[in-house]
């Protein structure tokens, strides 16, 4: 098994989490977005919203706003595309995360603590819940076991234009049921950069 293959409940029922639908985000102010992102963006969002791959919004969409929070950030932090992480096989923990993101400045390999997990969907947010939850429950094990003092990870579940979110606090997975649209960016880049920094 590896996270693709988990459903929201076999996540839920695997991992013993209790599942919460509720708002969890303050009230945060927008980031407004660098004039090279609202540029890209405007370019890439029409070719790849509507017949775009996940592949293609990944790339066009959902890597370049996370590399927007890493430059809002002062480069403090990480973000990795496509690569495995392997926490636990044997609890199906492994396989390739679509994105990670680090409170670590290391690019060359993945350090704790992580503190964020996006999956990317091209249509239903919802197909993406449970392989995300999986991800964030090997995320919280990875901190664990480097003793890294992370209270919360996050993760989101992103079509590019669609952003849903969710937090994961000991054996509580909480899904915020508000999706947030993209355009604009700078209501989706406030809420990725305050989860980065909560941690």
């Amino acid at each position: 098994m590896s996270y693709s293959q988990f459903s929201l409940a076999s996540a839920l029922n695997t991992f013993g989490l209790t599942l919460k639908e509720q708002p969890f985000l303050p009230d945060i102010p927008p980031v407004q977005p660098s004039e090279l992102l609202t540029a890209y963006l405007n370019e890439t969002i029409p070719v790849v919203s509507i017949t775009g791959s996940e592949k293609a919004r990944s790339e066009g969409i959902i890597y370049p706003v996370l590399t927007e929070v890493r430059r809002c950030l002062n480069r403090r932090v990480s973000i990795f595309s496509g690569e495995e992480f392997t926490v636990d096989s044997g609890a199906g923990l492994n396989g390739v995360c679509d994105f990670i993101i680090s409170r670590s400045p290391t690019q060359l390999l993945i350090q704790a603590p992580v503190v964020m997990m996006a999956e990317a969907k091209k249509a239903d947010l919802s197909q993406g819940l449970g392989q995300c939850a999986a991800e964030m429950v090997a995320a919280q094990r990875f901190n664990d076991a480097a003793q890294a003092a992370i209270t919360t990870i996050y993760g989101c579940v992103t079509s590019g234009t669609q952003w849903l979110f969710l937090q994961l606090q000991g054996q509580t997975l909480t899904v915020d049921p508000a999706e947030y649209a993209l355009p604009p960016a700078a209501p989706v880049l406030g809420c990725l950069i305050w989860m980065v920094e909560q941690g």
